[in-house]
């Protein structure tokens, strides 16, 4: 009988996992729906006076993620009001959900990603994560970026690959 073998630790593949990319940072939000002024608009006087009265230190060294669940209009000013409040304390800003922050961080990350360390490999871009959702931009920006310079690339887990690209 012959020995059981790992093909995939055997192989020649590397493994590149987006959610090691990015740290994992304790998100706090932030819901400019809880300061309209009737549920519709954002008085300037009030939302200063709330920004100023908001007790800010509680997010050192976390992200705030800065979105509205309401339907309504809001001036661009009112985010930069919070992001200035929270720059002292905050590790980052992120305008949207912590989903949509996560997808963003992500895909900076795709952007600078040295890919030179990929030259002539065979690369798997892992399909799971850790929870966190990364987002077709990242998968799409890596492909691009990867492609001119890997041998192959696929997508999924090293044991059952979607290949993507392969050079000729």
């Amino acid at each position: 009988m012959q020995p059981l073998v790992n093909r995939v630790v055997n192989s020649k593949l590397i493994t590149l996992k987006l959610d090691e990319l990015v740290p994992v940072v304790e998100t706090v939000e932030f819901d400019l729906a809880d300061h309209l002024w009737k549920g519709l608009a954002l008085k300037e006087k009030d939302f200063r006076a709330a920004i100023k009265a908001y007790d800010w230190a509680h997010l050192s060294g976390k992200r705030l993620c800065v979105f509205c669940s309401a339907d309504a209009i809001i001036p661009q000013w009112a985010y930069m009001l919070v992001g200035s409040a929270a720059a002292p304390f905050a590790t980052h800003v992120a305008i949207g959900t912590p989903t949509e922050a996560d997808q963003a961080a992500f895909a900076l990350a795709a952007e600078k990603l040295d890919v030179t360390q990929y030259a002539d490999q065979m690369v798997v871009l892992k399909g799971c994560t850790d929870g966190r959702t990364v987002g077709p931009k990242a998968y799409a920006t890596l492909a691009f970026r990867l492609s001119p310079v890997v041998k192959s690339l696929m997508y999924g887990e090293p044991c059952s690959t979607v290949p993507i690209y392969k050079r000729k």
